[in-house]
């Protein structure tokens, strides 16, 4: 069973304090023992100092010996490359600390050559030495050394007194640093964050991916029923939707059902009608007989008709819409209806900004190519058809056009006169309204709903404009 979002998000937010916790504790636990090991390693420095001017005790860790003659004359000498039991090769770093007692004239140099095999210590890093006692500048020293990771060895010489030796890898060495967890800790946060959020999207994909499907389901033909994904509040919404959906599909079906046996059912009374009007021998009066049988049967079929495009039951397809529009046209002026196709108009695409200029290309789209877009084309040419109708029925002649932008395609049928403004048009777009030109005109007031339940299934709409000699309606659809 699918967790709600409440019951994520009581799961997610401890998970999320907990992996903050935690990398809150790495970080300030790595800094405080990395603080502590220099602390160490300075307060080491200070008790070396009483070790190498005055034979004291060396600090735990840290091991002095006296330097062989021969060793002792290479460091008098600064010929450190010679010298014994250091890594070759090494970079050596010289310091000298002076014990300034009461008079500082007469106080006693402490010499310190430091050999490491990978680095020069930066001694300008040293604090400066107003102030500070001969033991606090030698463990701001140690404490320099417990900073960079190496394995240093130090040679030490307090005033004229002998060479000696201190090995303290053990307390400033690369061995003695303690464990840094401040990049795993960054790491894992990282990746708590990263699972938290793909967590989140993941869960708004749901959402978005069941409203795109809904949105477009008319247009692209959809299911009858999307499966109960993601959480446990997107499933029941689900649910709600596909028995919504069932609900309007047996409304529908069973609307359709009625009008095709009633359609049926009239029909064998109305041929009876048709032929008993027949036998009438006031010419007058039967006309009106089957003006009325004509206009009971067609308000049968424009209703049926409408409950068909609702039902939307067309498979999408790609087509040319191009070629669509030309047959119509084609159609109506072989049997000799004033349907004009209006030439293209010239396409202009747009292209990137150059590197050479900041101003974007244009090319124009070379001409007869055809219009390509996803559509039901049967209930696509029963909207155009009923357009182009209107506009010879009202307005006398049709002029239809056709074109294109990267999105949607638009088809324009205007007419010549019709006496109607897009203002007023859009009044009558309502099943069964009738503008007021049309009192003397037989229809049912159904093509343009049908029209606009056509252009919505497509993702588009339908709306008019005043043309140049008429009235404009305008078809516009998604092309893909």
């Amino acid at each position: 069973m699918a967790l709600r979002l409440r019951t994520r998000g009581l799961i997610l937010l401890p998970l999320a304090f907990a992996a903050g916790l935690g990398g809150a504790w790495g970080w300030f636990h790595s800094g405080a023992s990395w603080q502590a090991h220099l602390t160490r390693a300075a307060i080491s420095g200070i008790t070396l100092d009483a070790t190498l001017r005055r034979a004291a005790p060396p600090p735990a860790g840290v091991t002095v010996t006296l330097v062989g003659p021969e060793q002792a004359a290479f460091l008098a000498a600064g010929d450190y490359l010679r010298l014994q039991g250091i890594a070759k090769p090494s970079l050596f770093t010289n310091v000298s600390i002076l014990d300034s007692g009461p008079d500082p004239l007469s106080g006693e140099v402490l010499a310190l050559v430091i050999a490491s095999p990978a680095l020069r210590y930066p001694v300008a890093e040293l604090p400066p030495a107003g102030g500070a006692t001969a033991a606090e500048k030698l463990g701001a020293v140690t404490r320099l050394l417990a900073t960079y990771c190496s394995e240093p060895v130090v040679f030490a010489r307090a005033g004229y007194g002998p060479w000696q030796r201190v090995d303290g890898t053990a307390v400033w060495g690369c061995s003695a640093t303690p464990r840094d967890l401040r990049l795993p800790t960054v790491l894992l946060s990282l990746l708590a964050l990263a699972v938290l959020a793909t967590l989140v999207m993941d869960t708004s994909a749901h959402f978005d991916r069941f409203a795109r499907a809904l949105r477009h389901r008319r247009r692209l033909g959809g299911p009858d029923a999307y499966a109960l994904q993601g959480p446990g509040e997107l499933q029941e919404i689900v649910t709600a939707v596909n028995s919504y959906l069932e609900t309007e599909r047996e409304q529908l079906a069973s609307r359709a059902a009625v009008l095709s046996g009633v359609s049926h059912d009239l029909g064998t009374p109305a041929t009876r009608l048709r032929l008993r009007a027949a036998l009438i021998q006031d010419t007058e009066l039967r006309q009106k007989f089957e003006a009325d049988l004509d206009a009971m049967t067609g308000m049968i079929e424009s209703v049926l008709t409408y409950t068909r495009a609702e039902m939307s039951a067309e498979t999408p397809r790609r087509l040319s819409l191009s070629s669509l529009v030309e047959a119509l046209a084609a159609d109506y002026q072989d049997t000799g209806k004033p349907v004009e196709l209006l030439p293209p108009e010239p396409q202009v695409a747009s292209g990137g900004r150059s590197v050479f200029t900041s101003a974007p290309g244009h090319s124009a789209v070379p001409e007869g190519q055809p219009m390509l877009v996803v559509a039901r084309p049967v209930s696509l040419q029963r909207a155009v058809t009923n357009l182009i109708d209107n506009a010879l029925k009202y307005g006398r002649r049709a002029a239809i056009g056709l074109s294109a932008t990267a999105d949607h395609a638009i088809i324009t049928v205007e007419d010549e006169g019709s006496g109607m403004t897009a203002a007023k048009i859009t009044e009558v777009i309502a099943p069964f309204q009738r503008g007021g030109n049309t009192r003397a005109i037989d229809g049912f007031g159904l093509g343009l709903t049908i029209v606009a339940t056509v252009a919505e299934q497509h993702g588009g709409r339908l709306y008019f404009e005043d043309g140049r000699r008429g009235l404009r309606a305008v078809l516009e659809i998604c092309r893909n």
